[in-house]
């Protein structure tokens, strides 16, 4: 009898992610890491386990779908106010200068006009994941610190959504007027069809079954996957339609439910995404990207502190906390591959370009936090000391 490809490929990812992740978390390594390396091992360039290319940028898309579903649920308008009163100044300010960063170092290295953009603008963000992951509990929740590296990543992740909306729905696109203009047009009419489906029926349905758990999560998937082809068959994208979806229901009592309840399918298929990154990475590009990748990860681990430091200090902030949070969003972001992925999709950058900015991801995730761990207190810290839930 012949194994089903399809749940072959599923028991090989997951199996080695598992093997994987158990080592990445006793030598205190980031998962998104053990991932990708799962997809580089099993991938074309290396085992060849796995070289369907259909089949890893489905799979891709799924997780990049269920990620923008769900920040969109989070995209409440109490914590947008908070974030933009404490924050706002030193999030676009830090952006703007690593995107300098990311800008020169491309342009020393000849790429093209849009590469370099597109590298600079992947600079700009931190690790979400990283930066929540290795902040204990008490500072999350009851520290200034905690605070300020929640803002500070919720304004990043506002403008890597902007960014990925504008990538995704073909803004960036320069052969013609045409597509523009028919995405000038349809996103307004999506957002009001989203709000009012969701005002006279989607909320009326919850609020009449809500007792039944397994209804809401089915209709909350079934909004989810609706408006996104709706929004691709609109001429925008799958991803504009996902975040649409989510944002249009984030201001319901339910949404935190939602938010909850679908953050293990959100995890599901995000392990998805890093492992088709690591599948489409071509290890035979990485000697010609090493170099300004290693330029690029160390001027970003050196910079952002200082930068973090000077710009916390600039709003009245203690020098140790701007150094602390410095080092802690030291790193680029899962929002750089994000970027990096759509972005060659669309044919915006080459494989190289891409490859750059997931050789400098990978880099700075390893040494950033290696750093935080043996500097600051973190739920994995290797010192009694430092060690913090």
């Amino acid at each position: 009898m012949e194994t089903d490809p399809l749940v072959f490929s599923f028991f090989l990812i997951f199996t080695s992610a598992a093997v994987l992740a158990t080592i990445a978390l006793y030598t205190k390594q980031p998962l998104i890491v053990a991932y990708i390396a799962v997809g580089i091992i099993l991938g074309p360039s290396a085992t060849s386990l796995i070289d369907n290319p259909e089949l890893i940028n489905s799979i891709a898309k799924f997780g990049i779908i269920f990620l923008l579903f769900l920040l969109g649920l989070d995209m409440q308008p109490s914590k947008l106010g908070k974030m933009l009163k404490n924050s706002l100044l030193v999030g676009v300010t830090s952006s703007v200068a690593f995107f300098a960063i990311g800008f020169l170092i491309s342009f020393m290295f000849g790429y093209s006009p849009t590469e370099r953009i597109i590298i600079g603008v992947a600079m700009m963000f931190s690790s979400t994941i990283i930066g929540i992951k290795l902040l204990p509990t008490t500072i999350l929740h009851h520290r200034h610190s905690g605070e300020l590296v929640v803002s500070l990543l919720l304004i990043q992740d506002m403008i890597a959504i902007i960014v990925l909306l504008v990538i995704s729905g073909g803004f960036l696109d320069f052969t013609g007027a045409s597509k523009v203009i028919r995405v000038l047009i349809s996103l307004p009419l999506i957002i009001i069809f989203a709000g009012l489906f969701v005002r006279f029926v989607l909320l009326k349905l919850l609020a009449k079954f809500d007792a039944f758990h397994e209804y809401i999560f089915l209709i909350a998937i079934g909004w989810c996957l609706g408006l996104a082809e709706i929004a691709e068959l609109a001429g925008l994208s799958l991803e504009i339609g996902a975040f649409i979806a989510g944002v249009s229901i984030a201001t319901s009592s339910i949404s935190m439910y939602i938010a909850t309840n679908l953050k293990p399918l959100r995890d599901f298929f995000l392990i998805l995404f890093f492992f088709s990154l690591g599948a489409s990475f071509q290890l035979d590009l990485l000697g010609d990207v090493i170099v300004p990748a290693i330029l690029l990860a160390g001027l970003i681990l050196a910079l952002k502190p200082v930068v973090f430091r000077y710009l916390l200090s600039g709003v009245s902030e203690t020098v140790p906390l701007g150094w602390e949070i410095g080092f802690r969003l030291g790193q680029i972001s899962e929002f750089s591959l994000l970027i990096a992925f759509i972005a060659t999709a669309e044919a915006l950058i080459s494989q190289n370009a891409s490859h750059l900015i997931q050789a400098t991801a990978i880099l700075t995730f390893l040494i950033s936090s290696y750093i935080v761990v043996f500097k600051y207190p973190t739920p994995i810290a290797v010192s009694d000391r430092l060690r913090r839930d």
